[in-house]
């Protein structure tokens, strides 16, 4: 191997490895660091593991306190949902800022689900269909192409506060610098008919029709 903590981010998975290949009689050899099966060797393969895992430990710390840092400060930690689009673009001093945009092919679509749906004579599963003939679909990737929003992807989209303005990370909610694309007022309403008509058993599911959790048979 090249390095030490090419095997293992954390002594105890190191010293799992390291057992199990000394238990086949394999030594381990590193190209870069002076480790072998003398105690001498040892010691540095301990004290190049330790390293290893603080490193990994500390960068994650880091990579937390910054997503924090920007959340505090309204901006999107993570990826943007539905409706918006993330972007890189350069500040005056060249360096690259990651930022959130409205997602001018679907953003207008939901709106439109939130405005339809707080009106109380939507369902999710009716709602869904609606926006798929309007042409609502979610973003594609290198994985995976675009496709149309399940019900259970709407509910999602519906109870998510960040269309309203807000920005939630580890649990904490912050006023968010993004456009939002529904008012206040409206997105409260939407909680309301989601609650009602969950109380009433219409749930999201994968596979739609209009009237599931709504008629039931006599029998």
């Amino acid at each position: 191997m090249n390095k030490v903590d090419r095997l293992a981010r954390n002594r105890l998975d190191d010293a799992i490895i390291h057992a199990t290949l000394r238990d086949a009689n394999i030594s381990l050899v590193s190209v870069t660091e002076n480790i072998d099966e003398t105690p001498s060797g040892m010691l540095m393969h301990g004290i190049l593991a330790s390293m290893a895992e603080f490193y990994s430990l500390n960068l994650a710390q880091e990579v937390l306190k910054g997503m924090t840092q920007k959340a505090s400060m309204g901006g999107t930690p993570a990826k943007a949902p539905l409706g918006y689009l993330n972007v890189r673009t350069t500040d005056a001093k060249g360096r690259e800022v990651r930022d959130v945009t409205v997602d001018p092919e679907r953003a207008d679509l939901v709106t439109f689900a939130f405005t339809a749906y707080a009106t109380g004579n939507w369902t999710l599963s009716s709602l869904a269909k609606e926006l798929e003939a309007r042409g609502l679909t979610t973003r594609p990737t290198p994985s995976f192409p675009a496709k149309p929003v399940t019900t259970k992807a709407l509910h999602k989209v519906l109870t998510n506060p960040y269309y309203q303005g807000s920005v939630t990370f580890r649990g904490i909610t912050y006023d968010g610098a993004h456009d939002p694309l529904v008012d206040t007022e409206t997105w409260l309403r939407v909680q309301t008919e989601l609650a009602a008509k969950n109380q009433r058993g219409e749930k999201p599911r994968t596979h739609d029709h209009y009237l599931k959790g709504t008629l039931y048979c006599s029998c």
